[in-house]
């Protein structure tokens, strides 16, 4: 079945509209953080920094480890990582645990070998946190 076209308007099958309103939300929720800072509608809820640290071990050692099948694993530490990115913020954190959340959250299509390679930084990087 064709779309029916009006002068003047968007074929109903164009994207188009939607796209312009996804642009338009997106213009506006920033405007409201502000400049320099990220939005994240349903994002993870903040937990304290230690917590949302020890969840990412545990989640690292779990892909490490193959505690369960590849999506529960690529769940479990996109949600660790997701609640640790969230924790830094929040506390005002800057470490480089807290540039590899950053940045692993922000990748699309986690194979093992990805989520392997993030699993040992983790580990790595909390091992290497100066004790207070």
């Amino acid at each position: 079945m064709k779309a029916v076209e009006q002068p003047g308007a968007f074929p109903r099958t164009s994207p188009l509209p939607r796209l312009v309103l996804a642009g338009l939300a997106l213009v506006v929720a920033g405007a409201v953080v502000g400049p320099g800072r990220a939005a994240v509608m349903g994002g993870a809820r903040v937990i304290p920094f230690e917590q949302a640290v020890e969840r990412s071990r545990l989640a690292a050692e779990a892909v490490i480890h193959r505690r369960g099948k590849e999506t529960c694993l690529r769940g479990k530490l996109t949600n660790a990582l997701l609640g640790l990115s969230s924790s830094c913020e929040a506390a005002g954190q800057r470490s480089g645990l807290c540039a590899l959340a950053d940045q692993a959250v922000v990748q699309t299509g986690w194979s093992m070998a990805f989520m392997d390679a993030t699993a040992h930084r983790v580990l790595d990087l909390i091992q290497a946190k100066p004790t207070p």
